[in-house]
């Protein structure tokens, strides 16, 4: 038997953490440096305080986003995220916890991404333990994306 958390058959997905400003327009305008390079906001989430903002995202491009950012001196963080496939949509978003939450897995933040892929929602989970998560989803039926799944 094959283990799919040894040889996963994509790359992972991949977040960028972007310090904004605590402007308006700021979101936009990091939007229309990645649009005018071919790039799309697949999902984000936005985490605001006083003085500045952090958002969270996913891209269609990960490797030309990194070239990018550093070319601008964007300032980032990059980390993995679980994309879950949930083929009922909301009505599986607890289902999906639980099953996560029978493992003893901590989910650090959960957020919903934009595109639709063969009519089904997706969600972008951040774990403790990146490859346990992956097979504890596949295992119980919910299916994990890789980066080509979304970047098509």
């Amino acid at each position: 038997m094959q283990d799919e958390a040894i040889q996963p058959p994509g790359s992972t997905v991949k977040q960028f953490s972007v310090m904004l400003q605590n402007r308006v327009g700021a979101l936009s305008a990091l939007l229309g440096l990645l649009d005018m390079h071919g790039i799309f906001c697949l999902g984000f989430s936005m985490h605001d305080c006083h003085e500045a903002t952090i958002a969270r995202l996913v891209v269609s491009d990960p490797e030309r986003t990194s070239e990018i950012f550093l070319e601008k001196g964007i300032c980032y963080t990059d980390s993995d995220v679980l994309v879950a496939a949930l083929r009922h949509g909301p009505a599986d978003l607890k289902r999906c916890l639980d099953v996560l939450y029978s493992a003893e897995m901590n989910v650090n933040f959960v957020y919903p991404l934009l595109p639709r892929v063969a009519g089904v929602s997706l969600i972008a989970l951040h774990v403790d333990d990146m490859n346990f998560g992956r097979t504890v989803l596949n295992s119980s039926g919910i299916k994990v994306l890789f980066q080509q799944d979304l970047s098509r």
